[in-house]
Order: structure tokens, then sequence, then C-alpha cells
């Protein structure tokens, strides 16, 4: 440790052993603002030697066009000499020997010793850290969002340029400021409350998680807002980094799809509906023709297709009914068919023990129609044959679908089929029109009869696929 004699310095082993300690540069100055004091690491950051330096005024240290202001603000600093923290105030530049600038941060320190007033400094370069916080910055200038970071009190410290056009501020008028001036009024209490609990317990929260967010502009525009979360350990404590998303757009589009699904579902109802009324103007038709038919057979005729042509419109009906146009709920609507086919074949309750088994299904209209076909050939049959001159007997129908596969039971306890039966050779309208309507769903269809009849038919929902 050198000194300059006759100007000041404080004469004690330990002092200047820990000078020639220090992990930054110190210089220390007497109130004339002469170099009194130094250490090794002064000369290496700033290229002089100690001879160079000692005695000479700490300007030389300094850029020259800060000179003037800088033998003000020294002055001013030993009338009013007070500890200035590392870091503390504008930012700074230091001068090398060759005329070279660049940045640094000083600590100030007032001392009395026997020969008066004396000040340390302690310089460190900073050139690291500004070279990583430009490629930091770098980083923050090119992300499309906007990037807000604040420390553990909620106060903004750095800001993007994407956030300013975001939000219609400077840079200036947000450093410094608590973040809840980007929230809108009426959250900024309870946005509070949950910084301070996230605070607590830092965690990265990714973009889109949570709650619908909103930003407030300057000019106290609300605009909707996503937001992601981490935490970052520095020196200076946790810093909480926000990427903040303007999703205007997004949200337009959403309520734009939104409103064009809502109209295109209001249509799809519409033409179910129109189908269904048509429908059932058909089976009003037949209905008012087979009253004057004589024939018996004839008018069964009728009226069997009268009941198929109601199951086809009880399709659309249930799709009109449905919150989903895309798929109906099958074991509900073989409640509605079968009360149809109940009043239609004029069977009660007192007559026949009907009962609807297994799971709740959902078919599309493309596989509900013929399956509802089939059912209703099924449990027209058992209305019509199985229980001659009011007979008491029971009808199941059980549906179940496991891994697409759907299979449905229609059983009666009747007299059952006559001898000799085949399905693939029958001659009437309603057995042939199931055996075409499985073939038509990709199907397969069984009788078994043993104490009554039960078909029992299965389908994949999926029309490509076909059962074995």
């Amino acid at each position: 440790m050198h000194t300059s004699d006759n100007l000041g310095f404080i004469s004690d082993p330990k002092f200047e052993a820990f000078l020639e300690t220090a992990p930054d540069a110190i210089v220390v100055v007497n109130p004339l603002g002469q170099i009194v004091m130094l250490n090794q690491l002064t000369e290496q950051m700033f290229e002089y030697s100690r001879q160079e330096m000692l005695g000479h005024q700490i300007e030389i240290l300094v850029p020259e066009r800060f000179h003037g202001n800088h033998v003000q603000y020294r002055n001013g600093y030993f009338m009013n000499p007070r500890t200035r923290p590392m870091g503390e105030g504008r930012e700074l530049a230091g001068r090398k020997k060759s005329g070279q600038e660049f940045p640094i941060e000083i600590s100030l320190s007032p001392m009395e010793t026997e020969s008066g007033k004396l000040v340390i400094s302690i310089i460190r370069d900073i050139t690291p850290r500004k070279q990583l916080e430009a490629k930091f910055r770098g980083l923050l200038e090119s992300a499309p969002d906007g990037i807000v970071v604040v420390d553990k009190d909620g106060k903004i410290q750095i800001v993007n340029s994407q956030v300013c056009h975001l939000f219609g501020y400077t840079k200036d008028e947000l450093l410094g400021q608590p973040v809840e001036l980007l929230v809108p009024q009426q959250f900024r209490a309870s946005h509070i409350d949950y910084r301070s609990s996230y605070t607590q317990n830092p965690r990265t929260r990714p973009m889109g998680a949570g709650r619908a967010l909103a930003g407030c502009k300057k000019d106290g525009t609300e605009f909707p807002v996503e937001i992601s979360l981490s935490p970052l350990e520095t020196e200076h404590g946790i810093l909480i980094t926000s990427i903040i998303r303007d999703i205007t757009d997004r949200r337009h589009a959403e309520e734009q799809i939104q409103a064009t699904l809502r109209e295109k579902e209001a249509l799809l109802k519409e033409i179910h509906h129109r189908v269904k009324n048509n429908l059932q103007v058909t089976s009003s038709l037949l209905r008012l023709q087979s009253e004057s038919i004589k024939d018996d057979k004839a008018r069964w005729m009728f009226m069997e297709s009268q009941n198929r042509i109601r199951s086809m419109a009880l399709v659309h009906e249930k799709l009109y009914q449905s919150t989903d146009l895309s798929k109906i709920n099958f074991s509900d609507y073989l409640k509605s068919l079968s009360r149809l086919l109940f009043r239609s074949f004029g069977v009660g309750d007192h007559n026949i023990n009907f009962m609807i088994n297994g799971s709740v299904v959902y078919l599309s209209i493309e596989t509900a129609i013929p399956c509802g076909l089939i059912v209703n050939e099924l449990l027209s049959n058992c209305l019509k044959h199985a229980f001659p001159e009011d007979r008491l007997g029971k009808i199941e129908v059980v549906i179940d679908s496991q891994n697409k596969r759907v299979s449905v039971s229609v059983c009666d306890d009747g007299v059952g089929l006559p001898e000799n039966f085949d399905l693939n050779k029958t001659e009437t309208l309603g057995l042939q029109l199931v055996n075409t309507l499985v073939k038509q769903l990709n199907g397969k269809i069984e009788v078994r009869a043993n104490k009554g009849t039960c078909f029992h038919f299965s389908f994949f929902e999926d029309r490509g696929h076909h059962e074995a």
C-alpha cells in the first residue's frame, strides 16, 4: 500500500492489509479531492501506477466530460458526508489511463482521522454485469410478449418495449411503480393479496393457467391477457418475471366461432324440427287414409308404416331437444318409442310388464335411425304376436356399449316363434327390414327361442367396422 505524504492518510498496518485483501478497488480521497491511498486492484482496474495516481485529483479516474460536475458533487459530499451503499444513485463510469471508459458502481464512506476528514471510495467494475444485462435486455426486447420483472414488494424493476406498447406507458412511467398499475382498478386490492401469497410460495405458473385475467391500459381501457409467472433468485432477492400476452384477437375469434356455432346449432335444430314435423304430417296422412280402409290386413300395413315413420320422427325430435346435436341418448329414445308403440297397439301396463335395462348409450343420427327402426320392428312384432288373447307377459329391452360396440336385445316370454323359423328366409316385411338394417349397420343378429323369443343384434358405432 502506498500513500502520499502530507496529504492526510491512515497510518495503520491493519487498515492497509484490509485494503489489499478487499475484492474491489479502493481509493481514499482527502477534502481537496486528492488521492492519498489506494490498493493494487485500483492499479489493475484503471491501468495507472500508484505513483501516477497518488497526490493527483480523483477526477483523473473520471471521464473528462464529467469533471466539472464531479468536482461540485465531491465538494458537496465533504460538506455533508454520509455512507452511500454500492449501487445507489445514478449510473457511473470510470476512465482508464488509455481513455477507455467502463461502467462502475461506487460506495462512499466518510472517515475521521488525525489528519482530518477522508472519504473511502470502493469501486466495482460492472462491465460483465452490464454485458449480461445487455444480452438479457436484448432477449427481452426480441420477445413477442410483454415482460415485467417486479421485486418482492411488487415494484416494477424491468419492462420491455412490448409492455409499453400493450399498456400505453413509457418505461420511465412504469419503473419503480407497483405492478398493480397494470391491473384493472376493481381487482387491485385482491391482486396485492395474491401477489403477497405468490411471493411467499413462488413457483412457475405456465401461460394460460388459472382464471381469466385482464390488463388495464394507461387510458383505463381493459383487455384480456394471459400471464405466466416465474421466480428468479438474484443477489438482490427474489424477482418475479411476468410474461404478458394480449389475447384480444384470440378472444374475438373465439367469440366469433361461438356465435357461428350457435347459429349453426340453431339452424340444425330448425332442420330437425322441420323434418320431425314433415314426418309427423306423413304419419297423420297415413292414419287418416287407414281409417277409410276396410281390409284389416291393409289397415295393419298402414299402421306399421305409420309407426316406422314415427320412430324416425322421434329421432329428430330427440336431437331437437338435445344440447348435443351430434348424438342422442338412445336409452331415453327407447323409452319414448315404447310408449308410442304401446299406445298404437292398445296395450296397457296391466297386460305387459315392460322393462329397459343396460347402460346409457349415445348414438349418432346415422346410427340411431336404423337402430331405432330395428327396435321398432322387433318391439312391434312382440306386441303383435307374442301375447295373443290378452295374454299377460314380459318384454325386456337391454342395451349396452363397450369399446364402441353396441349390443341390443329385445326379449319376451310370449308364445314363441313358429317351428322351423329362419330369420334369413322370412317373408314378413318387418323382419326383412330388420335384416336389411342390420346389414346397413355392418352388424349381426341372432334369434334365441327359449321360453319366448329373444332377438339380439350388435354393431359398432364406427360404421367402417364390421361385426364378425
